[in-house]
């Protein structure tokens, strides 16, 4: 039987990623369940999804559930099922998602937020297959591969009582860490070139001028703390918010957020913050003053760039060279 061809799409060419993938291609066929460790927008769900359609499962379901989007009680009904009358409002039987995906696989999000409680009815489901739903006492069985993901450190939490050693090691048959977008700047350019290309076509650009070297260096020089789903807001607003599509894109839009008039922290909503009179001072060193003012701007200019110093200085109108000085004058270098 023939896997299909259109798996999820997973791009990079750095030695990272492409270990990555051939990591999930030895695991994906094996029996066995598989945790995704990885940051925020690393794409674990997609590499859950390539070990379920690379595997003898790929014709079957396969199920996803998020662990941290659903209150402790309710976790428990969606994973296992209920009764009707089991509870309040359940008018009917309702079978789970690890019913829904037997045959198949069952993707758990977030798993370090399931309750011990589901953790345990969990464990017995791998090592046997066997489950209770909510309300009753007969055991059904199921057939279901877990490929589970989280983005903590799963063995510090059992460590500290948070999560079952038993269920960490029959989950971690195979651990597969999905490397942060830093860790593979070689892959920067290449995402950033798809993602851009997407939203030219979106617009109906008749081509793609693609981003010129001073953009790209601020793409290279940003630390991505959102990973690839970052780099894909940020390469599809810059393409959108750009007005020539015959030109090549030389601004990047790191914060949609980034505005003179964006509200103080803590203003309430259609108030005006009220204004404080600052105290008179006995006698102003017009020096001391313009120092400390610029002192302000600078560390305002560098958060509102998350520390990207070529952005930063963008925003003040400076060269990278003249802010640089400015934060070596200011003592400002040393914090990053």
């Amino acid at each position: 039987m023939d896997a299909p061809h259109d798996l999820p799409p997973l791009i990079g060419q750095s030695p990272a990623f492409l270990e990555v993938m051939e990591l999930t291609s030895r695991a994906a066929p094996l029996e066995r369940p598989v945790l995704v460790i990885g940051e925020r927008g690393t794409g674990k769900e997609l590499i859950a999804q390539r070990l379920h359609f690379l595997s003898g499962r790929w014709d079957k379901p396969l199920v996803k559930v998020n662990c941290a989007a659903l209150p402790e009680t309710l976790l428990e009904t969606e994973l296992f099922g209920h009764e009707a009358g089991a509870f309040t409002g359940a008018a009917r039987r309702r079978a789970g998602r690890f019913e829904r995906a037997d045959g198949g696989s069952l993707f758990m999000d977030e798993i370090a937020n399931a309750s011990p409680a589901a953790q345990e009815k969990i464990l017995r489901i791998v090592e046997y297959g066997e489950l209770e739903r909510v309300g009753s006492s007969a055991t059904l069985h199921v057939d279901v591969r877990v490929i589970a993901a989280t983005n903590v450190d799963l063995p510090a939490e059992a460590e500290a009582g948070a999560f079952r050693h038993d269920l960490l090691d029959r989950l971690s048959f195979e651990v597969i860490t999905v490397p942060p977008l830093r860790a593979r700047r070689e892959d920067i350019p290449v995402l950033a070139d798809h993602f851009g290309r997407a939203m030219a076509r979106e617009l109906g650009w008749p081509a793609f001028p693609g981003f010129s070297e001073r953009a790209m260096a601020d793409l290279l020089g940003y630390p991505w703390p959102g990973n690839v789903r970052e780099i894909k807001n940020v390469a599809e607003r810059a393409v959108y918010r750009w007005a020539d599509e015959e030109t090549s894109i030389d601004a990047i839009p790191f914060d949609p957020f980034a505005s003179p008039f964006r509200p103080a922290a803590g203003t309430p909503s259609g108030a005006a913050a009220p204004a404080k009179a600052a105290p008179a001072p006995a006698s102003l060193d017009l020096r001391t003053e313009l120092g400390r003012t610029e002192r302000r701007l600078l560390e305002d200019a560098l958060g509102a760039a998350r520390f990207n110093q070529r952005v930063a200085a963008r925003r003040l109108g400076l060269s990278y060279d003249q802010l640089r000085n400015r934060l070596r004058k200011h003592g400002l270098l040393e914090r990053r």
